[in-house]
């Protein structure tokens, strides 16, 4: 299934993509969940999402926005140095154990939304990436268990802010700014994707093409990470996984092409689909909610 969240008409719901349409759960099946968390942590609700979107009659998918797939995530989080050719083109060492940071949730955003070149800094960069949700509670899972609590992968773009990210050791900064974190265009699930470590993954920006490999060059696959991580914490449905990204950031290039104002970005993962964001100026407005 490719199972996406949707607005329409001012509404958000869940739905399931079928050829160029979506059948929206919440008219389809009014019994099961209404937002993606709850739906792909129980398989009984995946089962009878299935057998809805068989029936159920599909919106023409030019009619909704689709949004972020998981639009609250409880953890983001991303690997870095994790394609070789990165590391190379990074100037640091393969590494010995994987590197983890934080991506903030309130980076999250649609697959065809804007992205914001921040007031604070011109050094905006690109990082195509193949990621994925997780749809089962777990802790200490071994690597050949791992596939078990995957509920889908699609795709993601790891903007960067190269200036806040590397002027301290944590990279969480420079990586979590708002809107710097687009994924979509929906989730797949695994038995669409088949092997998820053989997939070309590429990414154009203003249709010139930047990075081309395949998640076959992962150093650390996603099994691997997930059996990683759960050596520390608990992975819960709903966080969001970034597994790397290849070489050709504009960072590495010479001269360097960091993204600026209209620049469209565009990610394209197979079998999983594409997103494709414009660079937009950051609204600069102090918001301060009332009480």
């Amino acid at each position: 299934m490719k199972l996406a969240t949707f607005t329409e008409d001012n509404s958000t719901r869940v739905g399931v993509v079928r050829d160029d349409g979506i059948v929206d759960l919440s008219a389809a099946a009014p019994d099961l969940p209404r937002d993606m968390v709850a739906l792909i942590s129980s398989a009984d609700a995946m089962a009878k999402a299935k057998a809805a979107a068989e029936k159920g009659k599909a919106i023409p998918l030019d009619k909704v926005r689709l949004e972020a797939p998981v639009p609250f995530p409880g953890k983001v989080l991303a690997i870095g140095l994790n394609y070789r050719d990165h590391v190379e083109e990074s100037g640091q060492p393969l590494p010995e154990h994987q590197v983890w940071f934080n991506k903030q949730h309130n980076c999250i955003t649609g697959p065809y939304a804007d992205v914001a070149l921040p007031k604070v800094s011109a050094l905006l960069d690109y990082e195509a990436e193949m990621c994925f949700v997780i749809g089962k509670r777990c802790k200490h899972v071994p690597k050949e268990r791992a596939h078990e609590v995957i509920a889908g992968y699609f795709v993601g773009n790891d903007v960067s802010v190269r200036d806040w990210q590397l002027r301290t050791n944590t990279w969480q900064m420079g990586k979590s700014f708002d809107t710097h974190g687009p994924i979509g265009p929906w989730i797949v699930t695994p038995d669409e994707v088949g092997d998820p470590h053989a997939l070309d993954i590429k990414c154009w920006v203003n249709g010139d093409l930047r990075q081309s490999s395949n998640t076959k060059h992962l150093i650390f696959d996603c099994y691997d990470q997930i059996a990683h991580l759960t050596q520390a914490f608990t992975l819960d449905p709903g966080d969001v996984i970034f597994t790397g990204t290849s070489s050709g950031v504009g960072g590495a290039m010479k001269p360097m092409q960091f993204l600026k104002e209209g620049d469209v970005v565009r990610v394209e993962v197979e079998k999983l689909g594409a997103i494709e964001n414009r660079i937009v100026p950051e609204k600069a407005d102090t918001v301060i909610e009332a009480a």
